[in-house]
């Protein structure tokens, strides 16, 4: 465990919902993912899934000018910051109970769960982020590395300059236990399209000061 520091971001407070995503669809003709119309992802209030890193990079490239201001995937470290909010030192987004002990889990991996939640479902953390450790994997913006946050820099790391895998943080329906926690760590090839992946954006600035907050390898 080591200190890291990060400038002032801000960060959805859901992931990118399908019918978020169906207005960069409709503008670009860029083709749907994988399940847009399967019956347990296509609500317009569930996250879109199924989107490969790339295809997340060019929704927030597109985004970018829409919205007059400029939109990223976040960081490891801002997803972090973001996902342990007012809860520094705990293990998990909703504390240090472990996933069976959470209020959530039976309805989100208890039983036969086969697909995601529609966002903002659940309890938000202490910022009042929604379904960091729970709905699905969120892309982050940086190449994978295992033994990365033994090298980085302690200022704003960015991840390795270049790498085959690009990481991803946080728990989804189809894998908890292990993932939720807010350290946890997990990376695939940037073209891989998985109906447990989705994505959040963020943007620079904010009112907030620059965040300080451990982080683990």
């Amino acid at each position: 465990m080591h200190r890291v520091s990060v400038e002032s971001f801000q960060i959805g407070l859901f992931p990118v919902r399908n019918r978020d995503y169906e207005w960069f669809l409709e503008a670009t003709g860029h083709p749907a993912p994988p399940n847009w119309n399967h019956p347990d992802f296509c609500d317009p209030e569930q996250p879109v899934v199924a989107v490969s890193w790339i295809e997340a990079l060019q929704y927030c490239d597109w985004l970018t000018p829409v919205a007059g201001k400029r939109y990223r995937l976040p960081t490891e470290a801002e997803w972090e910051r973001a996902a342990r909010g007012d809860r520094e030192g705990a293990l998990y987004t909703w504390g240090d109970a472990p996933p069976q002990e959470h209020p959530e889990y039976v309805r989100r991996w208890g039983g036969d769960v086969r697909a995601t939640l529609p966002v903002g479902s659940g309890t938000p953390n202490g910022w009042g982020v929604y379904e960091l450790g729970e709905n699905v994997h969120e892309w982050c913006s940086d190449w994978f590395q295992r033994d990365y946050y033994a090298v980085s820099p302690e200022r704003n790391p960015q991840g390795p300059a270049s790498g085959e895998r690009r990481a991803s943080r946080g728990g989804s329906w189809r894998h908890h236990i292990k993932v939720s926690r807010c350290a946890a760590r997990s990376s695939i090839p940037p073209q891989f399209q998985y109906a447990d992946y989705g994505f959040r954006v963020v943007c620079d600035g904010g009112q907030g000061k620059p965040g300080h907050f451990p982080v683990h390898r």
